[in-house]
C-alpha cells in the first residue's frame, strides 16, 4: 500500500509542473488534457477547459504527484492541512532545494539547524504548496 498526493491547481496545473521541473527536478510521467477525455464525456465539460490539465503525474525524485486543474473556478489557490515533505541527501541540496521553492513564494521558518536535522525549514512556494524542506541528522 501507498499514499500519493494529488493536488488541484484550479487552472494553474502547467505552472505547477513548470515550477516543480525546475526547483525540485520533477519528471513528467503523463499529462491528460480535458479535449483527451473520451466523447462521451466531451459534454460535460465546460467551454474552454480543453487545454486544461484533466489529470497529471510528476514525479519528486521516487515519489509520484498527482495534479489537476479541476473545475478551473478561478478563485485563489488554497493548501491548507497539508505539507509535502522533501528529504535532501545533503545541507547543500536542502539548500538549493528551500532556495528554489521559497522563490516567489513565502519562507513559514527558516531553513536551519534542529536537534532532528542538519537543515530544516518550511516553505509555501508560489502557489501556495506548503514544504518542509530537510537533511536528517546522519547516525552516529
Amino acid at each position: 500500500m501507498n499514499v500519493q498526493p494529488y493536488l488541484y491547481f484550479d487552472g494553474r496545473s502547467q505552472e505547477a509542473i513548470d515550477l516543480y521541473k525546475s526547483a525540485v527536478g520533477a519528471t513528467v510521467e503523463m499529462v491528460m488534457h480535458f479535449r483527451d477525455a473520451p466523447a462521451e464525456m466531451q459534454s460535460q465539460i465546460a467551454p474552454g477547459m480543453g487545454d486544461k490539465i484533466m489529470h497529471a503525474c510528476i514525479k519528486v525524485g521516487d515519489t509520484p504527484v498527482f495534479l489537476s486543474d479541476g473545475h478551473c473556478k478561478g478563485g485563489p489557490l488554497q493548501f491548507q492541512g497539508i505539507t509535502l515533505t522533501i528529504n535532501a541527501d545533503s545541507d547543500a541540496e536542502a539548500e538549493k532545494l528551500f532556495a528554489a521553492l521559497g522563490k516567489g513564494g513565502q519562507v513559514q521558518m527558516p531553513l536551519t539547524e534542529t536537534f532532528f536535522a542538519t537543515r530544516f525549514g518550511m516553505v509555501a512556494d508560489k502557489l501556495g504548496v506548503s514544504w518542509m524542506v530537510l537533511a536528517a541528522k546522519k547516525p552516529g
